[in-house]
């Protein structure tokens, strides 16, 4: 059996699936100043007489990491940037506890200038002086050649709790990205490390030996205890859960769009031929444009518990929740008292809606029924809006799914698909407003847990051969060896795969889920005067996002 559980900002769901059938599911209230509490309300509710030692796996999703961001509650983070010549300062201050150092290398990693220890102590006691305990250090080319950050870091590591570093954020170039990345991996460190302790304690309390996973922002999961070491891996866990969920619930080869409507926002997604689109150079979030691959998703501050209010003359949603829709006790009324009104859905208590939309229906000189209509007319076409948008951007891009690039690909979506506790009660209006037939797959009440549930483990690793400085280097696992000048492609493609396969065993992947696939695949011949001096060598190998072996679903995605 499988336990899959949804961390979310107002509900907490859980899925139990059995032999690959969902067998039961719940849902809670989400307590966030006690997860452990709410970690034991939901799985008491769904586990029942249930013995526990029959589960072979937990695997969590969350909106922890993503909401420390977007809220601002994240570390106070110092980056000490080895920036060389190039890109001027400015362009890569992420903070003001911004520091450049003079050392660097080059393209090929080679060391061009040394690191000044009195520069870099300097910088270190600057950052200690206003409190920073959380600090990045990323060098330009770090990819080609970590060296001079884990010299930096030797020099300062007593000083701090934690240093995160840029070579370990991803194989890809790109210095900006990789400066943004590795300060989110800073700023995150504590919300996330503080969410790990709490499922494990909670997992202590249920006194159980199990695997437990998270699911990251790339819809495949890793050991819990793995993700910990890298938490920026997880933002847009709870987005990347959705698209999952309603890939492994509906069985479809047409362009698409999902959404997932929660409380608070709505998660959108779009499918080309059946297959969820990824972010491959990196997800964005806040402005903030990361190296951690991604499935493709957009969330808009609109969901069924979003405060509605009347300013200047025009009805506002959103972005804020705060509380409950007032039929449920909350002190504003919502779009879901307005969906209760109109007999949309039959939940909570009708007359606390009517007095709450009546607050807006005076200041509109209109009834009440009017003015739940506008209110939920509204709140659909911010979302279709918002869909319109999205598609727009997209079909001015190169289409990227999790599989494949779709040269000349126009998205066109042909099927509309919804999940959240709001979907049976918009859906329709929002097919209409989209154009598409719209789908409410089965339990997509809880779509996220089960698609948490069903993902398996992905990661991908970095190989660089440079035959004539006689070094290979594999980033994301910190390696960094000599090689004979003899070294050639077929012999890095072993390697490639026999690496990737060992990292993703130690991130708790199953044997029979290991699809892997080459995704960079390059070598270039060096040569200096007119003689061909060594092969620089550059490969990528991945294990492809998807779900678990044996699950119905499998041979269609």
């Amino acid at each position: 059996m499988i336990l899959g559980i949804d961390v979310g900002g107002t509900h907490t769901d859980a899925v139990i699936i059995d032999d690959f059938e969902i067998k039961k599911t719940a849902k809670v209230l989400t307590n966030h100043e006690n997860l452990i509490e709410t970690f034991q309300e939901v799985t008491e509710t769904i586990l029942g007489d249930e013995n526990i030692d029959d589960l072979d796996r937990i695997v969590l999703s969350t909106t922890m990491s993503t909401n420390a961001i977007v809220q601002g509650k994240v570390n106070k983070v110092g980056m000490i940037l080895a920036s060389g010549p190039g890109l001027a300062p400015s362009m890569l201050k992420i903070n003001e506890h911004t520091h450049f150092l003079s050392g660097y290398v080059n393209h090929r990693g080679i060391k061009i200038a040394e690191t000044d220890y009195n520069e870099v102590s300097s910088i270190s006691q600057r950052l200690k002086d206003v409190g920073i305990r959380h600090v990045g250090i990323v060098g330009k080319f770090s990819t080609r050649n970590p060296e001079l950050e884990t010299h930096i870091a030797d020099m300062i590591n007593t000083d701090f709790e934690h240093l995160s570093f840029g070579h370990r954020m991803s194989g890809n170039l790109n210095f900006p990205r990789r400066v943004a990345t590795t300060y989110l991996n800073a700023a995150i460190w504590n919300t996330y490390r503080a969410f790990v302790e709490d499922v494990l304690k909670f997992v202590e309390t249920i006194k159980a030996s199990i695997p437990i996973y998270i699911l990251k922002a790339d819809g495949g999961t890793s050991d819990i205890n793995q993700s910990a070491k890298y938490p920026v891996g997880t933002i847009l866990s709870g987005p990347a859960a959705s698209i999952m969920g309603i890939l492994s619930l509906s069985n479809f080869t047409e362009d698409a769009i999902a959404l997932d409507i929660g409380g608070t926002t709505t998660d959108i997604a779009i499918f080309a031929e059946g297959v969820p689109l990824l972010e491959p150079f990196g997800v964005t979030i806040e402005g903030h444009k990361t190296l951690t691959r991604g499935l493709r998703s957009k969330s808009i501050g609109v969901g069924g518990d979003s405060k509605v209010s009347y300013d200047n003359g025009s009805i506002v949603i959103g972005p804020e929740r705060a509380g409950p829709a007032a039929a449920f006790g909350g002190p504003y009324p919502t779009p879901t008292d307005a969906m209760i009104i109109l007999g949309l859905t039959d939940i909570g208590d009708k007359q606390m809606a009517e007095i709450a939309v009546g607050t807006i229906a005076d200041k509109m000189g209109v009834s009440v029924p009017e003015a739940a209509q506008t209110i939920f007319d509204l709140s659909c076409r911010k979302i279709a809006d918002a869909v319109n948008e999205m598609i727009e951007e997209i079909n001015n891009k190169p289409v990227y799914t999790i599989h494949e690039i779709l040269e000349g690909k126009k998205i066109s979506p042909e099927a509309l698909f919804v999940v959240g506790g709001p979907a049976k009660p918009m859906a329709s209006r929002l097919g209409d407003l989209l154009g598409c037939p719209s789908h409410i797959p089965d339990h997509s009440e809880v779509a996220n847990a089960i698609g948490a549930a069903l993902a398996r483990t992905t990661t991908e690793i970095t190989l660089l051969a440079d035959t004539e400085k006689k070094t290979m280097t594999i980033v994301e696992e910190g390696i960094q060896q000599e090689i004979s000048p003899q070294f050639e492609r077929e012999e890095g493609l072993n390697i490639c795969r026999e690496r990737l396969r060992e990292r993703a065993l130690k991130m708790g992947a199953q044997e029979e889920d290991m699809e892997m696939e080459i995704i960079e695949d390059q070598t270039f011949n060096m040569v200096r005067g007119y003689y061909t001096t060594g092969k620089n060598i550059r490969l990528k190998a991945q294990i492809k996002p998807g779900l678990i072996a044996g699950y119905r679903k499998e041979a269609s995605i």
